[in-house]
């Protein structure tokens, strides 16, 4: 099943990059992505088309694919390698499976206390130096996008790390997220994100963990009883592309696109807050879901409960890595 979904990618690969190319034709660059058009990331990838076909002067043509609609998680990467797809966004977690585990770094959890943190390793020599490991693998990084911090939500209170004890939790493919859940004494379940609302919708996983913005458009609070603002972790994309079909483009048009790729990284970071803010306003709204905010106490032992996975995944991600992060963030 595995060849013919790659011969199909294949054989797409090949028509799109004939189309692309055509004398006289737009370059398409096809961006596919898994969430909802109304998230951070979904309004990013709008905002990139727009800015994209305006400073190419019709040159290039973005056709946006958001809600998983050509491919799923586990699907997009290879498409994106055999160049089915020219453009994706995945969520940093995806590049682990990949092989560059550095990238897991950004699951760990409380490694990063705010988003001034964050700035200074997306921003800085650390950020580009990751994306830089992804160029033998035939793909470029262009950007980092923000969503946010993640709040945990399930059925029944989660006040204490005692209360995840022998919950199914969805989680994305993550050695990192695993270790995580399995701290808590959860059960971690790999699900690809299309497939979430309807697993908790029908009890196979009792709970996951998202941003307010994701966990909002995909309707979980519908599914999902309750929900703590636990900001344990940090979930944030890097907008990629395919190599080869990068450097083949013609100066003009690269040097357009990097443009509007910089200022729809500016417009993605600057809205990802207040989405959360808004999402998280509109499910409090709802009445569907009860929160729960965290006391000093309260975070201070899930902090301690979830410590160990730093050292746990140290030999995964790499010790020199998680000593740059914490060197540029002064620690």
């Amino acid at each position: 099943m595995k060849r013919i979904f790659a011969a199909g990618l294949a054989a797409a690969a090949l028509c799109t990059s004939a189309a692309s190319f055509a004398q006289d034709a737009p370059i398409i660059i096809k961006f596919s992505h898994v969430v909802s058009p109304d998230t951070p990331k979904g309004k990013g990838a709008d905002r990139f088309k727009q800015l994209a076909e305006q400073y190419t002067d019709g040159k290039v043509k973005v056709e946006v694919y958001p809600n998983s609609q050509l491919y799923k998680d586990k699907e997009e990467l290879e498409a994106l390698q055999l160049g089915a797809v020219q453009m994706l966004a995945p969520s940093l977690a995806k590049f682990g499976p990949l092989g560059v585990r550095e990238f897991e770094v950004f699951d760990l959890p409380y490694i990063f206390q705010n988003k001034e943190d964050l700035r200074k390793i997306t921003d800085g020599e650390v950020g580009q130096g990751l994306l830089d490991k992804l160029q033998p693998k035939g793909i470029t990084g262009l950007a980092y996008w923000d969503n946010g911090f993640k709040i945990m939500s399930a059925n029944s209170p989660l006040q204490t790390p005692d209360d995840f004890l022998g919950l199914k939790m969805r989680i994305q493919s993550s050695k990192v997220l695993e270790s995580q859940m399995k701290a808590l004494d959860a059960v971690p379940q790999v699900m690809a994100f299309s497939e979430v609302y309807q697993a908790l919708q029908t009890g196979v996983v009792d709970g996951t963990e998202n941003p307010p913005s994701n966990m909002f458009t995909q309707k979980m609070h519908e599914v999902q009883k309750h929900a703590t603002l636990s900001d344990h972790g940090y979930l944030g994309y890097a907008v990629i592309v395919n190599k080869k079909f990068w450097d083949e483009l013609p100066a003009d048009v690269r040097a357009n696109l990097e443009k509007a790729m910089a200022e729809a990284t500016a417009y993605a970071n600057d809205i990802a807050q207040q989405e959360n803010d808004d999402s998280l306003a509109a499910m409090r709204a709802s009445g569907k879901t009860t929160f729960h905010e965290l006391s000093d106490a309260e975070r201070q032992e899930w902090i301690a409960a979830l410590e160990p996975v730093h050292k746990e995944m140290a030999s995964r991600i790499g010790q020199s890595t998680i000593d740059a992060v914490n060197s540029a963030l002064g620690r």
